[in-house]
């Protein structure tokens, strides 16, 4: 919790909240397009952030296998930015591992490097997470030209 900001998993009610969230930044290539359908089908690896009540934030973190999951879908409503509800979300997903697993790895293909960097992240090889660039990757647009940095953050 930072402040006023509730960080909880996200419910069946939060779907619109998180679609509309979502398709702030999809023209912009900040995240992939998510339909209703996808974000209810995978509902259960997204938290929000609500402030006063409203959700301002949702981020979701995909279990790939083998402990390797990937923070994606990560944005914070613009009217909302700088008051540390993205870090507040991931530092969650990083709680929620360290809880229920003894080892992981987590993931993140981003344009906000210095972010993730912040959080103990490490710059790495994209070509290390063959699930993601197989299931995600070679459906993006950006695919022959992706401008995203790949980061890693582990616990042995």
């Amino acid at each position: 919790m930072n402040g006023s900001i509730i960080v909880r998993p996200a419910q069946v009610g939060d779907v619109d909240a998180i679609f509309r969230l979502l398709e702030l930044y999809t023209a912009s290539g900040v995240v992939l397009k998510r339909s209703k359908d996808d974000i209810t089908g995978y509902l259960a690896n997204f938290i929000v952030a609500e402030k006063d009540g409203s959700v301002c934030g949702c981020c979701a973190a995909r279990d790939f296998g083998h402990d390797l999951l990937e923070v994606r879908s990560l944005v914070v409503d613009p009217a909302c930015q700088g008051m540390g509800i993205g870090k507040t979300m991931v530092n969650s997903i990083i709680g929620r591992l360290n809880r229920e697993r003894k080892n992981w790895r987590l993931f993140t293909l981003t344009l906000q490097v210095g972010f993730f960097r912040s959080l103990g992240f490490s710059v790495v090889e994209k070509e290390i997470f063959p699930e993601k660039i197989w299931s995600d990757c070679s459906k993006c647009p950006k695919y022959s030209r992706c401008d995203e940095t790949a980061l890693l953050l582990e616990k042995k």
